[in-house]
């Protein structure tokens, strides 16, 4: 019983920490959502209509992000999107390792110690996923883009 416990323990940890690495770009949109929800339920929008309009703002915020970051081409501007997104998500990050170690480490300069390593991990998990949203372009949008019929190995066999 000892055993499966472990295992249970091990396994709930494996699953929250993925968890947290998988979330971690929505960090902006979650914290932009629940602002606009606490905003609308205080501006008298109902327990109903506040939640649909936190919804609706959060989906906006990732959508017009990732649209953005796919859509510009200057380097400045796509990690100043970047950033954006990157640090609500550190700052995430931060809270939860600093509250999960807690639990293990008893001195309290480890736990920053991880906690800003974890800050460091989550943040750039963050930084990460918003970049793999995004296709390579070719830099001259002007020409076409050349495809070659025959593929590069099938070249060289021929060639020799």
């Amino acid at each position: 019983m000892l055993a499966l416990g472990l295992l249970l323990n091990f396994a709930g940890i494996g699953l929250f920490c993925w968890l947290i690495f998988t979330l971690a770009v929505y960090a902006l949109p979650f914290f932009v959502g629940l602002y606009v929800f606490t905003m609308a339920l205080h501006g008298g929008a109902g327990i109903l209509g506040a939640p649909i309009v936190g919804i609706a703002a959060g989906g906006l915020t990732l959508a017009i992000g990732q649209t953005a970051f796919a859509m510009t081409r200057s380097l400045i501007t796509r990690a100043i999107i970047a950033a954006l997104f990157a640090v609500p998500a550190t700052l995430a990050g931060y809270q939860v390792v600093f509250a999960m170690s807690q639990i293990g480490v008893p001195s309290l300069a480890w736990r920053e110690i991880f906690a800003c390593l974890g800050a460091i991990f989550i943040g750039g998990t963050a930084w990460t996923r918003l970049t793999i949203f995004t296709e390579s372009r070719p830099l001259d949008s002007g020409r076409e883009a050349r495809n070659d019929p025959q593929p590069v190995l099938s070249a060289a066999v021929h060639q020799q």
